[in-house]
């Protein structure tokens, strides 16, 4: 019985080498090579690490952040619409891409809007609206993109964005031509000989001219910023003797708690009407930089003095001498406020965390985490 169990034994174990040695890939000895010992094994693990790092970083640095307006935030620009339009002109849009919108909650908003509400600056529909800043919009379908300010007449006064979403396949740069293979020699571009070349002519340097830097106009000169006696032909004599070229300053000088300053549209200086201002000062006296060409419509918001001619309305033409540095003239902090803005209302850009980097760098700490684990995931796998 003793010898029955032995032979069945040794036959158990034969059976389970038959099996292992099947099942296991063994060298030209006969010997069994472990898992753990193909010479190729780290090459694989290796390869798999990088591919996946390679991967990760390709997505992580295809996708960009980008900061609308830059140190500008989301506000009302005091360039007007023109600001927003010269951020974009110089960048590229892709799906996937994210806008960062900084703004003071409370103040201001995002509203994403059709091409006709964002011309008529409608926001009384829109796609959608995001209240708090800083506000993120990821761009997830390609083509126009319109998104405004909802508050009041911000959008009128140039919070406005308007962009073109890519594909990412289509902002890939196309690869340089490739030189014919048809066997036909390339095409010599005809180099001018040096007989061929006109001799450079000498042109004396103009005289250096006075700097005409921006000029300060005091409104009124003596007669200062009042309900004058005469009516409004007191400021429209006034005016008529003047150039105002972009860059100037106009200063009203004024009683506090008397009288204001308003910027107004053409039919609203006509009608002395003051309930939608461009621009209000309130604090006196109110200094006005003049960034556009074009006419420029002020009015007294207080009751009663627009009809008696407290008023006044300019042409300012050329574009100024924007390269002269200003004269130095002490400017009260109220009257350096944007013209879109009220001197009274503080700019939100003081209570905005700095803006983040404009670039998808700041997702390689996640990349590195993430190829660790992969790498380690790799060898204990494999």
């Amino acid at each position: 019985m003793e010898k029955w169990f032995t032979v069945k034994y040794k036959e158990k174990e034969n059976k389970e080498k038959r099996r292992a040695q099947r099942y296991s890939p063994t060298n030209k000895q006969g010997r069994l090579i472990s898992k753990n010992t193909y010479p190729w094994q780290w090459q694989r693990s290796l390869f798999l690490v990088l591919f996946a790092l390679a991967t990760l970083l390709h997505g992580s640095a295809a996708r960009t952040r980008h900061v609308v307006g830059d140190s500008t935030g989301w506000t009302i620009p005091s360039g007007g619409a023109a600001t927003y339009t010269t951020w974009a002109s110089d960048k590229t849009f892709t799906v996937g891409d994210t806008l960062v919108f900084n703004f003071t909650n409370g103040r201001h908003d995002v509203a994403k809007v059709t091409k006709s509400a964002y011309d008529a600056c409608n926001g009384a529909t829109t796609l959608f609206t995001l209240t708090s800043g800083p506000a993120s919009v990821v761009l997830n379908q390609s083509g126009e993109q319109y998104y405004i300010c909802s508050f009041g007449t911000h959008c009128s006064l140039g919070q406005k964005l308007t962009i073109n979403v890519v594909n990412r396949t289509s902002a890939t740069p196309s690869p340089a031509p490739q030189p014919s293979r048809s066997g036909s020699p390339p095409t010599a571009i005809p180099v001018p000989t040096p007989t061929q070349a006109p001799a450079p002519t000498t042109v004396p340097a103009p005289a250096p001219g006075p700097s005409a830097g921006p000029v300060t106009f005091t409104v009124g000169d003596t007669l200062g910023w009042t309900v004058p006696a005469n009516g409004a032909a007191a400021y429209t004599s006034w005016a008529s003797a003047k150039t105002f070229k972009v860059g100037d300053i106009l200063v009203f000088n004024y009683q506090s708690n008397t009288h204001n300053v308003e910027e107004v549209t053409k039919e609203n200086f006509d009608s002395c009407n003051s309930t939608s201002p461009l621009a209000t000062y309130t604090t006196p006296p109110a200094r006005v930089t003049l960034t556009k060409s074009g006419a420029h419509y002020f009015i007294c918001g207080f009751q009663g003095h627009c009809p008696a001619g407290q008023k006044l309305a300019i042409n300012v033409t050329g574009t100024g001498s924007s390269a002269t540095s200003p004269s130095p003239i002490a400017t009260p902090p109220s009257a350096t406020t944007s013209p879109t803005t009220n001197p009274s209302t503080p700019s939100p850009a003081g209570s905005l965390a700095p803006p983040p980097l404009n670039s998808g760098a700041a997702s390689l700490g996640l990349v590195g985490v993430s190829a660790t684990l992969l790498s380690l995931a790799a060898a204990f796998f494999y």
